[in-house]
Formats: structure tokens, sequence, C-alpha cells
């Protein structure tokens, strides 16, 4: 038998599996490919991969006998019982040190357990994060890698080779152990959805409120792109809105309302829940794709509820134009703030070492949500790698401050005019609330203690004889209840 050549293997060969492979291949590594239905193996060969040094296998024991040991294998498959089955068909053929590679978009849970069983027979199991779409996978994505800790030495080069880069720095590191590349990833997707809603708010705003039209609307998005939004998702914007229709009307305008979602967002926004994390403005976006699918029922809201009467925008609508952009900025700060305090809680909780700076670098190419502003939060997390809040960072607590006035201009518009505005509004809810020393969670605590039992602490400062500090505490509110409390305090 002719010795092994491959130094990485791919199952499935759809387009994102295609375009990876041919990626690799143009970066000096031959890739031997495999599928579930073999044709598209030799149609593959005979098309995109005529002429390369990629091998095909028509069968899981082929694919294992062409690479070289340790054998690495990436499944780029349906996440779910499809990765499971093809890594129960890959086991009898491998040995121990060998390396399996999930790059669907698999729920970091599952990472966790593929990681366990795989490293308890010897075999070593990565979850990668791949985010930049067809585009991406064929020039340059953002790989986020994650699992068997052995196993980044031996993927190391080909994985950073074949990611985008940006100065010469590859938009690839290790993320951490079992599930925490997979886990980066769906964070990497919830912020996505809270670019996109902040985008879509600014649009709707631009558009109803002051009554542009999408050519209009299109250049104060590339006018944007070229300052501190400067990002894939607002240049993409810019283009959807120019696109014309046959007929030269913007074809954004004929787009159903109704979005559509795949999930990681509201995993995002379930592990925020799960884990006591304010993470409003990832929340707030799934809401809106929810509502947004309502369209038959708003259809009929819309004939029977009736809003403020619109009235014509009299104000200076450049300052309007340039405080809808800091507004944009600032909500956009408030969610990457959110969204790194909950990969922070989450790595305490599982045991992680996360490296936030290198995850913010991993951003800044190749992926949906690459954006020069991610080479800001590179900064401060390189400067401050135990960083609280990228609100305690300098940079970002003077842009914060900035936009500030122009923030609350834009929403008290907003909300004269009857336009939704949620991710804006919950950014600024959520800042508002940061920034406070005292909420109103006391009146929170002494109803539940009311009604339930359920105890409170006392203020420092604020104890007595019967407010004891640091003492769960029970009262006897309307002088019928018992001094028996429910529960213990929970913060």
């Amino acid at each position: 038998m002719a010795s092994p050549v491959g130094d990485i293997g791919l199952i499935g060969l759809a387009v994102m599996g295609q375009n990876l492979i041919l990626n690799m291949n143009d970066k000096g590594f031959t890739v031997v490919c495999y599928n579930r239905t073999v044709a598209k193996v030799d149609n593959f060969l005979a098309n995109e991969a005529k002429g390369t040094k990629i091998q095909g296998a028509h069968s899981i024991e082929e694919l294992v006998s062409k690479l070289k040991r340790p054998r690495k294998i990436i499944l780029l498959v349906q996440a779910g019982p499809a990765v499971d089955s093809f890594i129960s068909q890959l086991e009898p053929h491998l040995e121990k040190g060998d390396i399996i590679i999930d790059g669907g978009n698999s729920h970091y849970p599952d990472s966790i357990r593929r990681t366990k069983e795989l490293e308890s027979k010897g075999l070593l199991f990565v979850g990668s994060g791949v985010s930049g779409g067809e585009e991406g996978a064929r020039h340059g994505p953002s790989l986020m890698p994650g699992g068997s800790p052995a196993a980044w030495p031996a993927i190391k080069e080909i994985f950073q080779a074949t990611a985008a880069q940006v100065n010469g720095e590859p938009c690839c590191d290790w993320v951490g152990e079992t599930g925490a590349g997979h886990y980066v990833k769906m964070v990497h997707n919830g912020i996505e959805y809270g670019d996109m809603q902040l985008i879509a708010e600014a649009y709707d705003i631009l558009k109803r409120g002051l009554g542009l039209h999408e050519d209009e609307i299109a250049t104060i998005f590339e006018r944007w792109n070229k300052g501190v939004l400067d990002s894939f998702l607002i240049e993409l914007t810019a283009n959807v809105l120019k696109f014309k229709d046959d007929d030269g009307e913007p074809l954004v305008t004929k787009i159903l309302d109704q979005a559509g979602q795949k999930g990681t967002g509201k995993w995002t926004a379930i592990n925020a829940l799960d884990a006591g994390m304010p993470v409003t403005l990832i929340g707030e976006a799934v809401f809106a794709r929810c509502l947004s699918a309502l369209k038959e029922e708003r259809i009929r809201a819309s004939k029977v509820i009736a809003g403020p009467q619109k009235e014509a925008f009299r104000g200076d609508k450049k300052q309007f134009i340039d405080d809808l952009e800091q507004a944009l900025y600032a909500s956009k700060i408030i969610s990457y703030t959110q969204g790194f305090m909950l990969m922070r809680q989450t790595a305490k909780d599982l045991g992680w070492n996360l490296n936030y700076a290198g995850i913010a670098r991993m951003w800044r190419g190749g992926c949906i949500i690459k954006s020069v502003f991610l080479g800001d939060i590179t900064a401060a997390y390189t400067k401050t790698p135990a960083l609280e809040s990228l609100l305690f960072d300098d940079f970002f607590n003077k842009a914060v401050h900035k936009a500030q006035p122009g923030w609350r201009r834009i929403i008290a518009q907003a909300v004269l005019w009857g336009i939704p505005t949620p991710a804006f509004s919950t950014a600024l809810a959520f800042f508002d609330g940061y920034r406070a020393e005292v909420v109103p969670a006391n009146l929170l605590q002494a109803q539940r203690d009311y009604f339930g039992a359920h105890t409170f602490r006392v203020m420092p400062g604020k104890e007595n004889e019967r407010l004891v500090a640091g003492k769960d505490i029970h009262i006897n509110w309307t002088g019928r209840g018992g001094n028996v409390s429910a529960s213990t305090y929970v913060a």
C-alpha cells in the first residue's frame, strides 16, 4: 500500500466544505475529501478541484488510510446526530492521538461531551467555530478551535495558514478547553444578531423617520463605513440598499419582513439567562426576529391599534444623522461589553481559561462581525487581560461618554415617532442601569419577602438590632404572617 499523503481529511462537500478544501490546497496542504454521497467526491475532483493536489476517498476506511499520522479529520456536516454518526464511523479506523475536528455550528454542550468521550478512548477532539460564510471559507475564515489542548500543536499550522490574515496575524488561535471553540462561535453569532438588529433599526429611523430613499441611506452607510463603524456588515448593508431589481426599484423594499433564524442567537440568549448575565441586546435582537415572524398578526394590529401622529422632522438633519451614527456606535459597544461579560462568566463556571484579546483578534477578519472596532477590543484586553468590563477601558469609556447625548436624542425622537428601537433602547437601559450605584431592586426584595417570605439583606450602613448585616432577614409585614421564611436570599 502507498504511504499516506494527506495532511488533513475533510468530510462534507457542501459549499463550505468545498471552499475550505480549496483554501487549504492553495496554502500548500494536501487534503483528502469524502462525502456520504460518493458521487459528489468524483464530481468535485472532476470540476472545482481539477488540477489540484486534492485527493478523493470513496469510503471512511480509504479516507483514513490516505492520512498522515496523527490523522486530522474535519467534519463539515449538519450539527447534531450527523456529527455523532460520523464520529462512530471513524472511531474503529483511528488510533491513539488521532484528531476529529467538528467544524459545523454545533451546540457547545455537545462539544463538551464529545471531547470527554473521545479522550476516554485515546482520541482527541476539536470543536471549531468557522465564520465567514462561503467567501470566508474560500479565501480566509475566522477559525475558533477549542477542545483537547493536545490537538492544537498538530493542527495549528494548517488552521492559522487557512484563516484570514489581518496585519500579518491569523484570525485563528486556540480558544480553550472542551466546548470553548463552539461556545465562542455561539457568542459571535449572538453578537452578529445584535449588530444586524441595530443596523436594521438605524435603517428604519432613516427611512420612516426622515423619509429617505434607499439610495440616500446607502450613501450614509458608505460614509459611516469610513469611520468608527467601519465593518463588513455596514459595507454589506450599503451594497444591499443600492441593489436594484429589474424594474429599477431597490430589491430590499420587495423582501418580506419576516426574519429567519437558525438558533445560535437563541442559544446565546438562553445561556445568558442560565448564567444570570444581562445580555439584553442579543435577547432583544432574537425577540425582534420573533416579532417579525408574526406578520399576519401585525397586519391586523396595524389596522386597529393607533400610534402617534407622524410629524415631519424639523430639526437639523445632518446633526440627526451624526447622532444616529453615535447611537449605533455606543449601542454596539454595549453589545460587545455584554458578550464578553457572558464569556467571562461561563469561563468561570466551566473552568475555562479564555484568551479575550485572542478572541477579539480572531474576529477582526474573515468573519461576519469583522470590523475596525475589534482592533480596539483587542487592544483593551491586551493592555488589561483581566478587564472586568469594556466600559472600564479608557478608550470605550470616552467613546460612550462622547456618544451619550446623540444616543439619547435618537431614542427620544424614535419614541415620539412610534418607531420601535428595541436594541438601541435596551443598550441605553443597560448602560444607565450598569452605571447606577443604587437600583430599585430593594423594592423587589421587599415585595418578594412580603408575599412569599423570601427574605432580604440590609444595605451596609443601615443596620440596627433587627436588621443585621449579612443575614437573611424576614419581616412580618402585615402583622398576620409568621416568622418562618420560605427560602434564603439569592442575589
